[in-house]
């Protein structure tokens, strides 16, 4: 059987289980299950949401008593959901990913298939992003790093402007600002009362939104001139990025938007109020999510120099994780590319060309 176990149900884990559940026929999945850690009595409803949705709970053993006493009936308890699966997704807090491999993961390598993590579990496994470095990820690895979703948007970018034909034949340099929201609609605590900015912790990068696309790109064998700024502002729409992306070749702008429209997983958008597109991902995405890697913003794109592009783009709300997130599993699952890929079509409702 193909048992898809998520590891949490926070801002990822809980539209990933319900994507999961939702398309499991169409994925090849024969069950979904998820981990929640605390028997909380203000999640209950988002957790018989999931149940209702296919998916079968487990809990730690000590806890199912109380779980119990909320209305909700565990179907496993928690290492053993992780020894029966055939993939494990780590979508818990910061690190807490890390933590689990070496206390749990480890026990369960020669039973379970392949583990992913999200973004913030930098060194977790490869770093991967659909689209990008596929070719890097083989049938030996066990572990894969998930990269943040605004890690996929600078990746993107760069792969939409400086590489022609899927080769490194174009690229200069980047450099990138991500704008980040404070926090997700979902979470309660957090919020900031004004602009944050980031410190440049990285010497050679900035912060880590480069280094992790450089990590990326590296799997490949590329060594990028890539730099990143960050800040976060008081609001839990979008995250935005601003880029600079410096080219060898002569380039217009009816050339920048040719290439980005020509990447599949990239939206484009004349809408220039980040609400508007959040909106539009709560209207017609699943679970409020569109699941491009990228939209970018039409009118802000301009050319300097006739080879340094400069423009705005928008990060969907953690969807071009969960596309990843999908993409990674049926490739452990199904490993002929033919079939992950054939899959893969099940998402494309969550696509879209333009916002």
């Amino acid at each position: 059987m193909n048992i898809v176990h998520v590891v949490g149900t926070g801002t990822i884990g809980e539209p990933l289980i319900g994507l999961l559940a939702d398309l499991k026929n169409e994925l090849g999945i024969d069950e979904v299950t998820f981990y929640k850690h605390s028997p909380v009595l203000t999640d209950r409803a988002k957790v018989k949401g999931l149940i209702k949705r296919g998916a079968n709970i487990a809990v730690a053993k000590e806890k199912m008593q109380e779980f119990r006493e909320l209305g909700i009936e565990p179907m496993y308890e928690a290492e053993e959901a992780i020894a029966r699966a055939s993939v494990v997704i780590d979508c818990t807090p910061k690190k807490i990913g890390l933590q689990n491999k070496e206390r749990y993961y480890k026990k369960y390598e020669d039973k379970v298939k392949g583990f992913l993590a999200q973004g913030s579990e930098f060194g977790f496994g490869k770093p991967y992003a659909l689209g990008i470095n596929d070719d890097a990820i083989t049938k030996e690895d066990k572990y894969i790093h998930i990269v943040s979703c605004n890690t996929h948007n600078i990746a993107v970018a760069i792969k939409s402007i400086g590489f022609v034909n899927g080769e490194k034949n174009d690229f200069v340099s980047g450099r990138f600002v991500c704008i980040r929201r404070a926090t997700d609609i979902s979470q309660e605590s957090d919020f900031i009362p004004a602009p944050y900015v980031d410190e440049h912790k990285d010497k050679k990068f900035g912060t880590h939104h480069a280094r992790d696309v450089w990590h990326l790109y590296n799997t490949l064998g590329y060594d990028l001139d890539v730099y990143s700024s960050s800040l976060k502002i008081n609001t839990q729409y979008m995250h935005s990025i601003w880029f600079d992306i410096k080219v060898k070749d002569k380039i217009d702008e009816e050339e920048v938007l040719e290439r980005f429209t020509s990447n599949p997983r990239v939206a484009i958008t004349y809408k220039k109020l980040s609400s508007l597109v959040f909106s539009f991902g709560r209207d017609h995405g699943h679970y409020g999510r569109i699941l491009n890697q990228t939209v970018v913003v039409v009118p802000t794109i301009r050319v300097r120099n006739d080879n340094e592009v400069f423009g705005f783009c928008f990060t969907p709300q953690d969807g071009n994780s969960l596309l990843s997130s999908v993409a990674a599993t049926l490739r452990i699952l199904y490993p002929e590319k033919e079939e992950w890929d054939e899959r893969m079509k099940a998402l494309q409702p969550f696509l879209f060309d333009e916002v």
